[in-house]
């Protein structure tokens, strides 16, 4: 018996595919009818993947071929999926007006240097001639203050464009803020999340930072609300890890990173740096002696293809110039002076490498090295 393909189509009006209110014909679903004497080929084309929907629509067009046209018909169903590409939301953030570039710095696990190392950063990229500031988020345990020696200082209240806005307090060129200015040294915070994230807030957005190429944000250890709530404020250009060699801070580390890299995030890692990578009494210049282990971070970021941003020694004088406010890093010529400089050219080539390559989540920042004191030592 020879088929016609008028009657398929009047039967395949019929059925719909399960979850839709159309029917086959009138969706769209229905691609292609080829008819070959009792033999009817038919594509479909369904806009989800799931097994069983696949498999209903198959045999409903086989019964209503079948029912409605002819029982002995040799019916081949081919199904094609077409299901749209669902993009997973990204945390954007609100872009500040005069901030270039949005570094964040983290650590997976407390207790590795990060508040150090951020402000050691800072005090770096200062040296070279770019505008910084630095925003403490480190809410439950604020030191900027401390590192950099303005304890005793507030921020002052401008105007600016009709509204009051916090002036950051500044020093060795940085413009600081930290929730450490607006509570007693003795005093604990306890605060629940979504308080901590409105203070946050205020810090990031009632605060007039001016023109900044970096604002570096000293993040608190782990992975949590704080670390969502900045990411979901802010659109933060890329993120930089802290972790020293042995392997309970690499496995926290990893986490950090992953953090990072969900597709719900989707914040650019810049690169690992390992701090106490080793240490080096001051009788014996010559001699590293590896007390948390080797090469962890660097091993580290070549496993997880991610750079390696340098290392930093465990040396007395960097915890003696955190203690009294003076970062090690606006020392000259010294070992810790020259590792921090060389870990900040890297950290600003990785940012010029990130804005060249990936689309930017505000106006972007620095596009060059030109003229950058960084390179040109």
């Amino acid at each position: 018996m020879k088929l016609d393909k008028k009657e398929i189509l009047k039967a395949l009006e019929t059925i719909s595919v399960s979850g839709e209110g159309q029917n086959m014909i009138e969706s769209g679903v229905v691609k292609n009818v080829n008819i070959f004497g009792d033999e009817v080929e038919v594509d479909l084309t369904l806009a989800t993947p799931a097994m069983h929907i696949k498999k209903r629509a198959e045999v409903d067009v086989m019964k209503a071929i079948h029912e409605h046209v002819y029982e002995k018909a040799k019916v081949k169903v081919n199904v094609k999926v077409d299901a749209p590409q669902k993009k997973a939301p990204e945390i954007k953030g609100k872009p500040i007006t005069g901030i270039k570039n949005i570094v964040a710095v983290a650590s997976g696990k407390g207790g590795v240097g990060k508040s150090t190392v951020t402000a050691n950063l800072a005090v770096t990229l200062s040296k070279m001639g770019f505008k910084v500031g630095l925003l403490d988020a480190d809410i439950y345990g604020p030191s900027a203050t401390i590192m950099f020696d303005v304890e005793r200082e507030r921020p002052l209240s401008v105007t600016v464009d009709g509204k009051s806005k916090m002036k950051p307090v500044e020093n060795y060129g940085v413009k600081i803020l930290s929730i450490g200015f607006f509570t007693k040294p003795s005093q604990a915070v306890i605060w629940r999340g979504p308080m901590a994230a409105k203070a946050l807030n205020q810090m990031i957005f009632d605060a007039d930072w001016g023109e900044l190429d970096f604002l570096l944000i000293d993040l608190p250890p782990g992975t949590g609300d704080i670390h969502l709530s900045i990411m979901q404020s802010l659109p933060i250009t890329g993120s930089v890890i802290v972790s020293t060699p042995q392997n309970v801070a690499l496995a926290d580390a990893k986490k950090g990173v992953a953090m990072f890299q969900q597709e719900s995030i989707n914040v650019p890692v810049l690169g690992i740096i390992e701090n106490m990578a080793y240490f080096t009494p001051a009788e014996l210049p010559e001699n590293k002696y590896y007390i948390f282990g080797e090469k962890g971070a660097r091993n580290l970021a070549e496993d997880i293809e991610i750079p390696f941003l340098g290392e930093l020694p465990l040396v007395q004088s960097i915890r003696e110039a955190g203690d009294i406010g003076r970062p090690a890093a606006l020392q000259n010529d010294t070992p810790i002076a020259n590792a921090m400089e060389e870990i900040t050219k890297n950290v600003v080539q990785e940012t010029v490498r990130r804005n060249e390559n990936i689309p930017p989540t505000e106006a972007i920042k620095i596009t060059t090295m030109a003229g950058c004191s960084a390179v040109k030592k």
